[in-house]
C-alpha cells in the first residue's frame, strides 16, 4: 500500500521507545490520532520530533484563544506556503470544530465571512511577506504568533518529506470525506487541553532564549528548544555553505523563488562537495515543495550515505532559518 513517506523510514508506533514513544503517546491522547505522518517522519531524529510536537501542542492545541481561530491561522499559513497536505489536514480540523462552511471557504483560499476570521486569515497568509502584529486581543497574541511560526516550520518539513496526500488516493480532496473526518475528530478537537504538558518531553535537549513574543508562555519555552535543536543541524553544512544559505534567506522577500536560476545562483560560491547539502537546506527554507529524489540522492552520495536522522536535521535547519527570518519581522511588529 502506498505511504506518504518520501525519504525516511519512520519508527513504527509499536517499536517506539524512549522520547519517541512518549511523543507518540501524547499525540494519540491530545490529537486524537495514533499516527500522524509528519511526526512519524521526524521520528528518526527525536531531538527534532519532540520540540516540533511541543510547539504545535502549546500554540495550536492548548491555551485560551479559540481553536477555530487558530485553525484558520494554520490553514492560512499552509496555503501561503503551498503545502496541500497541511491545508487538507486543517480543513478537516476546521470541520471538527463544527465550522463546516468556514472549513470549505478556507480550503478554497477564499476570505471567511466572519470579520474576525477574515482578519486572522489575511494576517496568516501574509506573515512571510509583511511583519504585522496578529489582529487579536493581546492575551491571545502569543498563541497566534506561535501557531503561525509553528506552521511555517512544519509546512517546510511536510513539503520536503511527505507526498501531497493526507489520505490514500487523495481522498481528502472530497468535501464529504473532509466533513466525515472532522466529525470523527470533533470530541478531541473541542476539548480544552491544559498548557505546558509537552514541555517535559524536552528534557535534556538544548534550549535557547525564549522569544519576546512568547515570554512567560509554554509556547515560548517550546520555541526556545526548537530554535536550539533545529539550529544544531548547522553541523551538517560546511562554513561556506552555511553562510550562503543564511545570506540567501536574509535577502528573501517572502515570495516564492523564481523557477529558473535558483537555487544555483545563491550557491555559486559554495564548493561542489558541499553544494548538495546547501541545496537541500536552502530548498527547505524557501521552496520545500521543490525537493526531489535527485536532490536527496546527490546529498546521500556526497555524504557517503547519510542517515535518515541527518536528513531530518538538515531539512529542519533550513526550515528554522526561514522561521528566524519571518519571526524577526513579526517581533518588530509585536514589540
Amino acid at each position: 500500500m502506498p505511504t506518504p513517506y518520501r525519504y525516511v523510514t519512520p519508527v513504527p508506533r509499536q517499536a517506539a521507545t524512549g522520547r519517541v514513544a512518549e511523543v507518540y503517546d501524547q499525540i494519540a491522547r491530545d490529537f486524537g490520532m495514533a499516527r500522524l505522518p509528519l511526526f512519524m517522519t521526524l521520528s528518526p531524529a527525536p531531538d527534532v520530533l519532540a520540540p516540533t510536537w511541543a510547539v504545535l501542542r502549546e500554540s495550536l492545541l492548548a491555551g485560551q484563544a479559540p481553536r477555530t481561530a487558530k485553525e484558520v491561522v494554520a490553514a492560512g499559513v499552509s496555503l501561503a506556503n503551498k503545502c496541500p497536505f497541511c491545508v487538507d489536514a486543517h480543513t478537516v480540523l476546521l470541520h471538527a470544530t463544527g465550522e463546516h462552511r468556514l472549513a470549505e471557504t478556507v480550503a478554497r483560499g477564499e476570505t471567511p465571512s466572519d470579520p474576525e476570521h477574515a482578519r486572522l486569515f489575511a494576517w496568516a497568509t501574509g506573515t512571510a511577506t509583511a511583519g504585522q502584529a496578529p489582529p487579536c486581543p493581546p492575551d491571545q497574541a502569543a498563541e497566534h504568533v506561535g501557531t503561525a511560526l509553528a506552521f511555517h516550520f512544519i509546512n517546510r518539513l511536510v513539503s520536503s518529506l511527505l507526498t501531497g496526500d493526507l489520505l490514500p488516493a487523495g481522498l481528502q480532496r472530497s468535501r464529504l470525506v473532509r466533513n466525515l473526518g472532522g466529525r470523527a475528530l470533533a470530541r478531541t478537537v473541542r476539548r480544552s487541553l491544559p498548557p505546558g504538558e509537552a514541555l517535559p518531553l524536552l528534557r535534556g535537549l538544548p534550549s535557547g532564549r525564549v522569544p519576546a513574543w512568547g515570554a512567560g508562555t509554554p509556547a515560548g519555552t517550546a520555541f526556545a528548544a526548537l530554535h536550539a535543536t533545529a539550529g544544531e543541524g548547522a553541523s551538517l553544512l560546511g562554513g561556506t555553505a552555511r553562510e550562503a544559505v543564511v545570506e540567501a534567506v536574509a535577502a528573501w522577500d517572502g515570495a516564492h523563488p523564481a523557477l529558473s536560476g535558483w537555487p544555483s545562483g545563491p550557491l555559486a560560491q559554495v564548493a561542489p562537495a558541499e553544494r548538495p547539502a546547501a541545496r537541500l537546506a536552502l530548498l527547505a527554507a524557501l521552496a520545500p515543495y521543490r525537493v526531489t529524489d535527485a536532490d536527496v540522492a546527490a546529498w546521500r552520495e556526497a555524504g557517503g550515505g547519510r542517515s535518515d536522522a541527518d536528513l531530518v536535521r538538515l531539512l529542519a535547519l533550513g526550515a528554522i532559518i526561514a522561521v528566524w527570518r519571518i519571526e524577526a519581522a513579526l517581533a518588530v511588529a509585536t514589540s
